[in-house]
């Protein structure tokens, strides 16, 4: 037990929740990866504010498509960054000395990074082949697109930094990526032009990405060497084709079903009001998705481990202590918006749109559902079950495209969407049982 946990061994009973906590994880780490996700979300929400105010509604509509096609680029990643995690963890945990994982993290790393690229440069090409846009605006939307792609190139290496247990030293990096963003996005209210906010905001993600890289290869986790590159990633390939095609189609299902309406709502009910309203739910609905993430990544750690020890018990004492971690501010942004829903959407939205109030009881049906669907998604990536959560995200996948027959208005397109995660999280629960609980349990010694 570490000090912190001692010294709470001796508090009040009602402190008890926290002393559970402390025995499982960092609570540094806890406090850390949570001011992260409430940065994350803080500017969602603050972009979403200041484009309302700086981007005629046409134009703020049209960046919206740029950045969800820009987060698109996750498809490429075809669940690769997970199975990092997972063999990254098995070499970490053995205290293995082999360079094939770190040679496939840097292949890996490496190519996503030229994905980013070419797909930055399409995408200036095609902003600038239309008529109405001139050089500057072409410019700024692939910066835009740079901006939101960049994700995934961080994603891999978030995983292998947590894999290796650099989870701290990750997570201050992330501090200063939020922090810095969301200063670059306010000075656009003070004037800054959007050029060179966004060139600013790339150039960050330039320099905590070399930050990161560096750190990894130093430890070993990494290998920074051109040579052999594509042979690393042809290695990779042949050694985790299984998982990586399972965990393909889980990356492809469930890019469909985040990304899914950003392609109908335009198509169905045009550009402007509507894809604003759908984007600014899809703000509080993913930007909860990343609160979640600080109350799972933590006990990320003790799970693999106790699985991998077949400690039933301490599995389900982690996972029941990560759903708590993600129901708290579940709860209290469920209550902020069935009480005040109106107000903040008007605050984030002024003139730009006006949000249905029908919209709020649904999108916290999509809150509840999507935190326990993540909780149990979380669990079952990081323990290898890939075949299943690849079946679940296949499931909810197929049900998506049902949506799009169903030609409803856009409360009742968003509130069967809603539905799509009910199911899902159901479905994915009963994974988690029939799974990783079932088999940590029978091995048992």
């Amino acid at each position: 037990m570490n000090s912190t946990a001692t010294a709470l061994a001796a508090s009040p009973v009602w402190y008890q929740p926290l002393r559970a906590l402390a025995a499982l994880v960092s609570l540094r780490y806890v406090v850390l990866r949570a001011s992260t996700a409430a940065a994350a979300i803080a500017g969602g929400l603050v972009q979403t504010f200041v484009f309302a105010r700086v981007l005629d509604p046409q134009d703020f509509s049209i960046f919206i498509l740029i950045g969800t096609f820009g987060l698109s680029l996750w498809l490429f990643d075809l669940g690769a960054a997970k199975i990092l995690y997972v063999r990254q963890r098995e070499r970490h945990l053995a205290g293995s000395s082999d360079g094939t994982v770190p040679a496939q993290s840097s292949a890996v790393t490496f190519a996503y990074a030229l994905i980013v690229l070419t797909g930055t440069l399409l995408c200036f090409a095609v902003m600038k082949a239309r008529p109405s846009v001139d050089l500057g605006r072409a410019v700024e939307c692939a910066l835009f697109f740079s901006f939101s792609a960049l994700n995934l190139v961080w994603f891999p290496l978030r995983n292998i930094s947590n894999a290796v247990d650099e989870f701290i030293s990750f997570e201050t990096l992330e501090a200063a990526r939020r922090v810095g963003h969301i200063g670059l996005i306010l000075a656009m209210l003070a004037g800054l032009p959007i050029l060179v906010s966004l060139l600013l905001a790339n150039l960050l993600w330039l320099v905590l990405l070399a930050a990161c890289v560096a750190r990894l290869a130093r430890m070993g986790a990494l290998a920074l060497r051109m040579s052999g590159t594509f042979a690393a990633l042809t290695a990779f390939w042949r050694g985790n084709r299984a998982e990586i095609l399972r965990s393909g189609n889980y990356a492809m299902a469930e890019l469909t079903v985040y990304n899914f309406p950003y392609l109908v709502v335009p198509m169905m009910f045009g550009l402007g009001a509507p894809t604003i309203i759908l984007d600014t739910m899809f703000k509080i609905f993913r930007g909860a998705t990343l609160i979640y993430a600080a109350g799972l990544d933590p006990l990320v750690p003790r799970q693999t481990r106790a699985f991998a020890e077949r400690d039933a018990a301490t599995l389900k004492k982690a996972t029941l202590m990560a759903t708590v971690l993600c129901a708290v501010p579940t709860v209290a942004l469920c209550a902020l918006l069935w009480f005040a829903g109106d107000r903040v959407f008007a605050l984030l939205l002024g003139p730009a749109a006006t949000v249905p109030a029908a919209v709020t009881p649904v999108l916290i049906v999509l809150l509840i559902a999507n935190m326990i669907q993540n909780v149990a998604s979380c669990l079952l990536q990081h323990t290898g079950f890939f075949r299943e959560i690849a079946r679940a995200a296949t499931f909810m996948a197929a049900m998506t495209a049902m949506v799009y027959v169903a030609h409803a208005d856009i409360v009742g397109f968003i509130g069967a969407y809603a539905t799509v995660y009910v199911a899902g999280a159901v479905l994915y629960t009963a994974y988690v049982v029939r799974k990783p609980f079932r088999i940590a349990a029978e091995r048992q010694p």
